[in-house]
C-alpha cells in the first residue's frame, strides 16, 4: 500500500510563494497520475492540479491557473506543487492524491490520499 506524505505548508503573506512536496513510499507511483486537492474550513474539497504518470499532461482548477505549477520527479517518487502569488482564498489544507487513471484530471478517480498540509495566507 502506498503512503503519501505532504510537506512544505506554512504561513505566508499575500503575494508570496510556497512549494509543497508529496513523498510516496511503499511502492512506486510512476505508473499513476498524481494530484493535489484542497479544503478550506466550511467548504467542499476542491481540485487543484494533476499530472499524468509521465509528467506530460497537467490540469489545473480555474482558481489556480497561471499561479500554481505541478511537477513530479519519478526518480524520487515525489510530486511538487509550486504556488505563486498566493491569495487569502488559497488558505486551506492541501492533500496529495494518487489516481489509478494514468492521465489524471479533475474527473479522475483518486484512490489514495495523504493526511494533508496546512497552507495559510495572511493579508
Amino acid at each position: 500500500q502506498v503512503r503519501l506524505v505532504e510537506s512544505g505548508g506554512g504561513l505566508v503573506q499575500v503575494g508570496g510563494s510556497l512549494e509543497l512536496s508529496c513523498a510516496a513510499s511503499g511502492r512506486t507511483i510512476n505508473e499513476y497520475a498524481m494530484g493535489w486537492f484542497r479544503q478550506a474550513p466550511g467548504k467542499e474539497r476542491e481540485f487543484v492540479a494533476s499530472i499524468s504518470w509521465n509528467g506530460v499532461s497537467t490540469s489545473y482548477g480555474d482558481p489556480v491557473k497561471g499561479r500554481f505549477t505541478i511537477s513530479r520527479d519519478n526518480s524520487k517518487f515525489t510530486v511538487y506543487l509550486l504556488m505563486n502569488d498566493l491569495k487569502p482564498e488559497d488558505t486551506a489544507v492541501y492533500y496529495c492524491v494518487e489516481s489509478r487513471a494514468s492521465g489524471g484530471g479533475p474527473g479522475a478517480p483518486y484512490d489514495v490520499w495523504g493526511q494533508g498540509t496546512q497552507v495559510t495566507v495572511s493579508s
